[in-house]
C-alpha cells in the first residue's frame, strides 16, 4: 500500500520536467523570433534596400566618404580643374571609363566616345540625375557640353567579377547562401524600384544576355548591389498605350523573353517596324537566370533554389500577363530569407514542438 504514492510520483515527474522544458523551448523560440525581426528590420531598412537613405543629399548635392556636409554636383569648370584622370578601366559602345581622383578620393569619370550615340549618353545622364537613391550609383557631377559624367568609385567593380571576388581569401567568409541570397534580393529590389520609379515604369533594356546584365551593376565594398548603367531605360505608359522595344535589331536566345523574339518565323525577314512592342515583364522573365548566378554553388544554395522554384516558374510564364510583378518576387525572396534564417538558427524546432 505504501508503494502507490511512490509509484505516482515517479509517473508524473517526467511530465513536470517535460512541461518545464517546453516552456524554456517556447521562450527560446520567442527570443529567436524577436532577434530575427530586429535583424531583418535592420537589413531591410538600413543595409537593405529601403527607399530612404540618410546618406543621400538633396537633389543636386552629394557627399563622399566620411565627409558630413553635402556638396553641389561638380560643374564643367570644377571637373576640368579638380578631377585628375589616373587610368582607363573600361570602354563600351557609348563611353570610356577612367579611374580618376578628386580631392584625394577615387572617383569614376565617364566620357562619350561615339558622337553618334550622344542621345544615349545624355539619356543615361538624365536617368542618373532623376533616379538618385540607394539603388543607384552616386552622381558627383557632370558636364553636358563635354559629355562627361562623374560618379562614385567602387573598387570591387561590376557583378561580372562576383565569383572571383568571393573566392579571394579576404572575402571567403562572405561566400555563403545567405549573403548570395541577399545580393539577389538587392537585384530584385532594383528591378522593383525601376518598375515603380519617380519617372514611371522603366524597363532595363541593356539585358540581352547574362554577361550584359552583370556589367550594368556594381558590387559595393559592403556587399550590396547598385545599378550603374542607365543608358537604355525606356518608359512604359499603359494609360497612353505606350510600350517599348529594346533596340532596333532582332533579339535571339533563351535569355530574352519570348515576346522579345521575332514572332513571324524565319521565312519572314526581320523588320523593326513590324516588331511588336512589350512591357516591363521582360525584366521579370530574366530574374531566375540572374538569381541563379547570384546563388552560385555553395552549401545551401540548392535549398534556396528549391524554395524559390514556384516563384521562378511563375517568372518564366510564356504569357507576360501571367508573370508576377517585381514586388511580388521581392516579397517572396524576403519570406524565403526569413524562413531559412529561422530554420538555420533553430534546426529541429518544429519536430521538438
Amino acid at each position: 500500500m505504501e508503494k502507490k504514492p511512490h509509484f505516482v510520483r515517479r509517473e508524473f515527474l517526467p511530465r513536470e520536467v517535460s512541461s518545464i522544458s517546453l516552456v524554456f523551448l517556447l521562450a527560446a523560440v520567442l527570443l529567436l523570433n524577436a532577434l530575427l525581426y530586429l535583424y531583418l528590420n535592420k537589413f531591410y531598412s538600413s543595409s537593405g534596400r529601403g527607399e530612404t537613405d540618410p546618406s543621400l543629399c538633396p537633389f543636386g548635392y552629394f557627399k563622399l566618404g566620411t565627409v558630413k556636409n553635402c556638396s553641389p554636383w561638380l560643374s564643367c569648370e570644377a571637373i576640368n580643374r579638380e578631377v585628375r584622370k589616373l587610368k582607363c578601366v573600361g570602354e563600351g559602345a557609348v563611353k570610356k571609363v577612367f579611374l580618376s581622383e578628386w580631392k584625394e578620393n577615387k572617383v569614376v569619370l565617364s566620357q562619350l566616345t561615339n558622337p553618334e550615340l550622344k542621345e544615349d549618353f545624355l539619356h543615361g545622364l538624365k536617368m542618373l540625375k532623376a533616379l538618385q537613391s540607394k539603388h543607384v550609383v552616386r552622381l558627383l557631377g557632370y558636364c553636358e557640353q563635354q559629355f562627361t559624367i562623374l560618379t562614385e568609385y567602387h573598387p570591387l567593380g561590376s557583378l561580372r567579377g562576383l565569383n572571383e571576388t568571393l573566392h579571394l581569401p579576404r572575402y571567403k567568409g562572405m561566400n555563403t547562401w545567405h549573403r548570395r541570397l541577399m545580393l539577389a534580393i538587392d537585384y530584385v529590389s532594383i528591378i522593383r524600384y525601376l518598375h515603380s520609379s519617380p519617372l514611371g515604369t522603366l524597363v532595363m533594356c541593356d539585358s540581352n544576355d547574362l554577361d550584359k546584365v552583370l556589367s550594368q551593376y556594381l558590387l559595393t565594398s559592403d556587399f550590396h548591389v547598385l545599378v550603374n548603367d542607365l543608358d537604355a531605360l525606356p518608359l512604359v505608359n499603359r494609360s497612353a498605350g505606350r510600350l517599348v522595344k529594346c533596340g532596333h535589331r532582332e533579339l535571339q536566345g533563351e535569355f530574352v523573353a519570348p515576346e522579345q523574339h521575332w514572332p513571324y518565323g524565319e521565312e519572314v525577314p526581320f523588320e523593326d517596324d513590324l516588331m511588336p512592342p512589350y512591357d516591363e515583364k521582360t525584366d521579370i522573365w530574366k530574374i531566375p537566370d540572374v538569381s541563379n548566378f547570384f546563388l552560385g554553388h555553395v552549401d545551401g544554395s540548392d535549398i534556396v533554389r528549391l524554395h524559390l522554384f514556384d516563384i521562378h516558374a511563375a517568372c518564366k510564364k510564356k504569357d507576360p500577363a501571367e508573370r508576377p510583378s517585381a514586388q511580388e518576387v521581392l516579397d517572396t525572396y524576403r519570406k524565403v530569407l526569413t524562413l531559412l534564417i529561422r530554420e538555420t538558427a533553430m534546426p529541429g524546432t518544429r519536430e521538438m514542438l
